[in-house]
């Protein structure tokens, strides 16, 4: 999942495409919907940075153990296990066709070794039991699947319960005065276009419908390659149920801005002051 102001240099920019004559099937036919999302929405690389990072700044020491969970095609565990020979990775979904996928294209390119110290595992991360670890992850906002309070609670309890006694909760957010908005954008990747499509929002309850698009050069477009229900949460709104679930500390990680280009500059830092900005993402960490 992912919007525009997610990863914002992540995807390697390029002009626009020039429309090429079509040589056999369209692009969008032969294009991998998992692998555009993988190429034009995660960052794994610097994900894993940061939170490798921020956990030995919490805790005086390296992390071993992560969990991912809504892993999808668990291409951010499979990052942790490249790290270290001593990292081991589990990644939860309840999706087995996207588990599939990823055991064949990101599991199954790993080294032997590595391949033994990561599990994809199909289920509810709300319920799936599995050994604690050091760092557990909700990212790309896939928490926000969660649409009410009681249920966002009850997985934050979850997580809470996955954890070791010093382990800590990693999630990301969006927010800013475009984020409830009704509108597209466009991102320019290698060798395709990124559309992220705020397809609908509700004011009254902040439920909102987001779709990823992919349009190609020579024309053909995947429509809907994913689409997202969800509830805009806020800050503040996810601070208050983290602590309700029994975390005793909860930061707030702010991106900061490329001068040049006036666009987020990858560098996330701790604070209680944010930016009114139309569109923002940021790190929150939970501290057991």
């Amino acid at each position: 999942m992912g919007s525009n102001t997610k990863r914002r240099n992540a995807g390697k920019k390029r002009g626009k495409h020039k429309q090429q004559k079509p040589k056999g099937p369209p692009m969008a036919e032969r294009a991998d919907r998992h692998a555009l999302y993988q190429d034009s929405v995660q960052c794994v690389e610097s994900e894993i940075d940061f939170v490798d990072e921020t956990y030995e700044a919490l805790r005086g020491r390296k992390a071993s153990t992560l969990r991912e969970d809504f892993c999808g095609t668990g291409n951010t565990s499979c990052e942790w296990v490249r790290r270290r020979e001593t990292n081991r990775a589990i990644g939860v979904d309840i999706d087995g066709e996207v588990l599939a996928w990823g055991r064949e294209h990101n599991v199954a390119k790993l080294e032997a070794e590595a391949r033994n110290r990561v599990g994809l595992l199909e289920g509810d991360v709300r319920t799936l039991r599995a050994e604690p670890v050091d760092i557990l992850l909700a990212m790309n906002f896939s928490y926000w699947l969660f649409d009410e309070r009681p249920s966002l609670l009850e997985y934050f309890k979850a997580a809470y319960a996955h954890l070791k006694d010093d382990g800590v909760f990693f999630l990301d957010c969006y927010g800013g005065y475009d984020a409830p908005r009704e509108l597209e954008e466009e991102r320019e990747c290698e060798g395709f276009t990124y559309i992220w499509d705020q397809f609908a929002f509700n004011p009254i309850d902040n439920r909102m419908t987001c779709k990823i698009h992919f349009h190609f050069p020579d024309g053909s477009k995947i429509k809907n390659a994913f689409e997202y229900s969800w509830r805009l949460w806020s800050i503040p709104e996810i601070r208050e149920l983290l602590a309700d679930a029994g975390f005793k500390k909860t930061t707030v990680y702010w991106e900061g801005t490329d001068e040049d280009s006036d666009e987020g500059d990858g560098n996330f830092e701790p604070t209680e002051q944010g930016d009114a900005d139309a569109g923002w993402i940021a790190y929150i960490s939970a501290e057991k």
